[in-house]
Formats: C-alpha cells, structure tokens, sequence
C-alpha cells in the first residue's frame, strides 16, 4: 500500500483542473459573435448569457455522416432535414389531416436476452445476468393519417447496414413499413 502511494503523488504536485483567471469576468467562448483572440467583453454583455443568437464553433467534432445537429425553439434535432420534417407535420397535425403526432418512438426489435431466474431459499426471484442487451429502433416521427393508420417516418441521408436491419426486423415483428424521407 505504501508503495502504490509513492507512486501515486511522486511529483508531489497535483494537477490543476481550475478554470483561467480570465473566464471569471470575461466571455471566453469561441462560438460568441464578439469573440476576439483577447477574450470577449464582460460576460454580463456576451449575447450568449443575455440570449442572444451564438453561432456554432467550427472546432466541434463533426458527425460520420457529415449532418449538423440543430436546435430550434428548445428542441434539439439530428439533421435539418429532421427539423423541417417535423414543422411540417406539426402544421398537418394543425390542420387535421394527421392526429397523435410523437418523435423519437422506442420500439423492441429483440428483448433482453437473460440466464434463466433463481428462486432463492426465502422464495425470491434472483434475476438471471444478462446475455445480451436488447436490440431497439428510435423512429424519427410516429402519427396517424385520417383512416387511424399508424404511420412510422424516418429523415434518412444514409442507409447503413444497422438501420436496414432494423427496418426489416421492424416489418416482421409489427408489420410496419418505414416511410423514408
């Protein structure tokens, strides 16, 4: 035990994780529209604390299939193709021509697959461990047309391997078709 504590703190310094003496009074957000490379205003002036618009920063790490998350009125959306999709529909939804409009649905493709349970001495069930993890599908926008269709839509750039697998599993367990947008 004294060995691993030697080792442990043998510079005899630790690290520093406190923030730079200029982000407590100043903007240090690169995404900020008055950013410069010597900092921004007061942050009480930085339209990011007052609510105003901030611009994304270029630094972040882009996705796999080159689509920019976005969000819009509080909601947050994977592709702006997604969040076009869904004004859309929510104007439908207005209108009347499709009812019970949701986003993000889970459906069970597969369950959890579990070792059989023990019954213990005192009659309780001990769950099995786990086999595998269950396999699920997240439908972008689920609703109903007038006739009481369930209809399942999905804002697709790429078709990978993955998703078309879960498309076909999803037709043979609940006989529902994948309307891609």
């Amino acid at each position: 035990m004294q060995r691993h504590r030697q080792r442990r703190y043998s510079s005899g310094k630790r690290k520093n994780n406190s923030a730079p003496l200029k982000s407590i009074g100043f903007c240090t957000n690169s995404g900020c529209s008055n950013y410069s490379s010597d900092g921004c205003a007061l942050w009480t002036e930085c339209p990011m604390y007052k609510g105003g618009t901030v611009l994304q920063s270029k630094e972040e790490k882009q996705s796999k299939y080159h689509s920019e998350k976005i969000t819009i009125l509080g909601m947050s959306f994977d592709s702006k193709r997604e969040a076009r999709r869904w004004f859309e529909l929510t104007t439908l939804e207005k209108v009347g021509e499709i009812k019970n409009l949701r986003r993000q649905v889970k459906f069970e493709l597969i369950p959890t697959q579990r070792e059989p349970d023990i019954i213990g001495k005192r009659g309780g069930v001990k769950h099995g461990r786990v086999l595998e993890k269950e396999i699920s599908y997240y439908a972008d926008f689920v609703y109903e047309d007038k006739d009481g269709h369930v209809i399942v839509e999905d804002t697709k750039g790429v078709r990978t391997p993955e998703y078309i697998i879960k498309r076909k599993l999803l037709l043979w367990r609940y006989g529902i078709r994948i309307q891609e947008i």
